[in-house]
């Protein structure tokens, strides 16, 4: 038997002769028998009024706070009649009708629907999606359960105050239609307005609701102006290609005649996912030759926990990348790595393909093809104790070159020939313990040992087979000294002190990968501070410092290390930059501070006995809800085995500021003291409420080369929020009172 609707009452009444029991059967037999073949169980109504009467055998007169649940969709009103004659509801509201999901509200004056909600008019009505997009017209008409149509309609994402019937930018139509089933929303002469004035005019367009992610269609536009593109404007256009599979096409056209074209192909798979960016372009900088840019990446899970990575660009020439603003890459770089990271193990290999967009490097002398290969395995010794690692790596590079002689650039003496290429084995092991005293001393004794087989050919000086038996030995003790004050600071002073020993007996082999030494508080007590494989730090040598640490319970704290190395030789391949040459080095400061009011420090210097300054740097920060600064400064001196044949001395400036909860400014620049003059500069101010994005960005290159020009950009892109797949919407407009 049909199961009719259930009927609720909050104020039990007497209804003439009727007793309640009766009168809920017989409108529940009423409603029944108005679907055809009857509802199912599963189909049934339930309604909840504060008054329910019949009037006739024909009419269901419910009024009071009425609520209706049918199917998963929702409806308030103040008085509905249902007439069984006509299977009809007269609806008097305020009405609010919510759909099965709640990403659809709808709200109205009055509504004449068919029984099942899916039929019919409403005055006075607006639609509200996923609790963004607003559309409001004086009447909607809603048929076949799926569409909606206005007439004469506005639609908006944006909150209006009272007072002021104006929104930030509406769109005004003459007929809306909402496709609920197939989410999109159809505007017939749709006029755009700002601040209600009209500035565009569409005759027909087509939107995603908000609930739709993603769909075919135009994407918002981008401004932008270059000083050698001239003013452009970009209109991308979005292609769905089922679930899993998207291309954008965004054609840019510019004032001065230059003509691009960007294409993006994405697709996920169920073990990951590929993008793909190409884009050629026309201009009057090259005016005869079609110029473009192309990159591609990917990431997929493997068996067994690996991981496969790739990456790969390409450019038609030198100067694009910085002509439309892509990127400052100087060097491209295309890599395929498999790796696998465990507990106790990390296994690595990659192939990696180099092609230099210096002006000032020989592309033939640079390596275009290199391959490594890492295994790191952890281990732990049983009853000697402590921990250690063993290490196997591989190493290839290869140069177009097969020239045997060095290349005569004087920035770069290297002593490496045009065309030298390597092949290098590494087999290493590593072991460290820590011994703890009972007056709280630290006692360690650690080192390491490594062999290295090399291959090299087309090179004059450095040719043939060779191999290197490095070992290296350390005794360490550390001291760490605690004390706590009655006010709840803790200060730490920890002296270290640590003898090495290292010897290496191997041949000639060339230095390629560790010509570029730092001198820091991290490897202050390393046993080889060359961050590579082709050179090692051997002889006999003492790391000696200090460190100061005080923590306020207030929520700042400070951290002070100093440190020098003594050797007993000095040791070849260490620059004078590095601080770390002879047989005494530099003297190496470093500061750390961190305040609760949002404050952080930190500051490196190495510096001779005389104070004169090897290198430095200095970073600050300052952050808050509101506001944001950092600083940065490094100052180094010329060292032509660094390939710096000037001194450095630059400062680095950013900041950024909220200037009300939809108003954000951002500036940078960079200047060279030594070159007296800017370097860059950029400028970026962004407005963000519930319905709108505006960025705009100024920025200025000051120096040039043979492949970068000074210029200018600006770009400017115009968002408009509450559509599908967009942007989130940010903080809602304050109304005053």
């Amino acid at each position: 038997m049909a199961r009719g609707p259930d009927f609720c009452r909050r104020k039990p009444r007497r209804f003439g002769a009727l007793r309640p029991l009766a009168l809920a059967l017989s409108v529940a037999a009423l409603l029944a028998s108005t679907a055809p073949g009857g509802l199912q169980a599963q189909e049934a109504a339930t309604l909840i009024a504060d008054r329910l009467e019949i009037a006739g055998d024909q009419r269901l007169i419910a009024e009071g706070s009425v609520e209706v649940f049918y199917q998963g969709r929702r409806m308030t009103a103040q008085r509905i009649v249902f007439d069984q004659s006509s299977d009809q509801l007269r609806i008097e509201g305020p009405i609010r009708l919510t759909d099965e999901e709640g990403s659809t509200v709808i709200v109205a004056a009055q509504a004449d629907l068919a029984s099942d909600l899916t039929e019919g008019i409403l005055q006075s009505a607006r639609v509200v999606l996923n609790q963004q997009l607003q559309m409001a017209s004086a009447q909607m008409v809603r048929s076949e359960g799926r569409f909606l149509q206005l007439d004469n309609a506005v639609a908006s994402s944006c909150r209006i105050c009272a007072g002021s019937s104006t929104p930030l930018w509406e769109i005004r139509a003459k007929r809306v239609l909402h496709d609920q089933a197939e989410q999109q929303i159809y505007f017939d002469r749709a006029q755009l307005r700002f601040g209600g004035v009209p500035v565009l005019y569409i005759p027909r367009l087509r939107i995603p609701d908000p609930t739709l992610d993603r769909s075919n269609g135009f994407l918002m536009p981008k401004f932008t102006n270059r000083t050698d593109l001239g003013t452009g404007i970009t209109l991308p256009y979005f292609v769905t290609l089922g679930p899993s599979r998207d291309l954008t096409f965004s054609p840019t056209i510019t004032t001065n005649g230059a003509r691009s074209l960007e294409v993006r192909y994405r697709q996920a798979f169920e073990t990951g996912s590929i993008a793909v960016t190409g884009t050629l372009s026309r201009d009057r900088i090259q005016p005869n030759d079609t110029r473009g840019y192309l990159v591609a990446d990917g990431l997929f899970r493997l068996p067994r926990g690996y991981r496969l990575a790739f990456h790969g660009e390409a450019v038609s020439d030198d100067a694009y990348l910085t002509d439309y603003g892509i990127s400052d890459t100087d060097r491209l770089t295309n890599t395929i790595q498999v790796d696998r990271v465990r507990r106790d193990e990390y296994i690595a290999a990659r192939i990696i393909n180099f092609d230099t967009l210096r002006a000032d490097d020989f592309p033939s002398a640079t390596p275009y093809l290199v391959t490594d290969s890492t295994y790191v395995q952890r281990f732990r010794l049983g009853a000697l104790g402590g921990e250690g690692a063993f290490r196997f790596g591989s190493h290839t590079h290869t140069r177009q070159s097969s020239n045997p002689l060095d290349d005569p650039n004087p920035l770069e003496p290297d002593d490496i020939a045009e065309g030298s290429d390597m092949q290098r084995l590494s087999f290493g092991v590593d072991w460290r313990k820590d011994w703890v005293t009972q007056n709280g001393m630290v006692l360690a004794a650690l080192g390491e040992a490594r062999l290295d087989t090399f291959n090299i050919t087309d090179d004059a000086i450095y040719g043939g087979r060779e191999s290197r038996l490095y070992g290296a030995g350390a005794v360490e003790l550390r001291w760490p000294l605690v004390r706590a004050g009655a006010d709840g600071v803790a200060q730490v002073i920890e002296p270290v002190a640590q003898i090495v020993w290292a010897d290496a007996q191997d041949g000639l082999i060339p230095n390629e990968d560790s010509r570029l030494v730092e001198f820091d508080e991290a490897n202050l007590f390393s046993l080889n501070r060359f961050p590579g494989n082709d050179a090692v730090e051997t002889g006999l040598r003492a790391n000696l410092g200090v460190s100061w640490t005080r923590i306020d319970p207030a929520g700042w704290s400070l951290g002070v290390t100093a440190g020098r190395v003594f050797r007993d030789d000095p040791v070849a391949g260490f620059s004078d930059a590095s601080g770390l040459s002879g047989s005494t080095s530099d003297w190496l400061l470093a500061v750390t501070a961190e305040t609760s009011g949002g404050l952080n420090l930190a500051g490196r210097m190495i510096a001779d006995n005389d104070l004169s300054v090897t290198r430095g740097e200095v970073l600050a920060e300052y952050a808050t809800p509101d506001l944001w600064l950092n600083t940065g400064y490094i100052w180094s001196i010329a060292d032509l085995a660094e390939s710096r044949p000037s001194r450095v001395s630059d400062l680095v400036v950013g900041a950024g500021y909220q200037i009300s909860p939809g108003w954000q400014a951002k500036a940078s620049g960079r200047y060279d003291f030594e070159a007296d003059q800017y370097s860059s500069a950029d400028f970026g101010l962004t407005f963000k409420n519930e319905c709108m994005l505006v960025d705009l960005s100024l920025s200025r290159r000051f120096t040039s080369s043979t492949t970068v020009r000074p210029g200018t950009t600006v770009d400017l892109s115009i968002e408009l929020l509450g559509f599908g797949g967009g942007t989130e919407a940010g903080p809602a407009r304050m109304c005053r009172r």
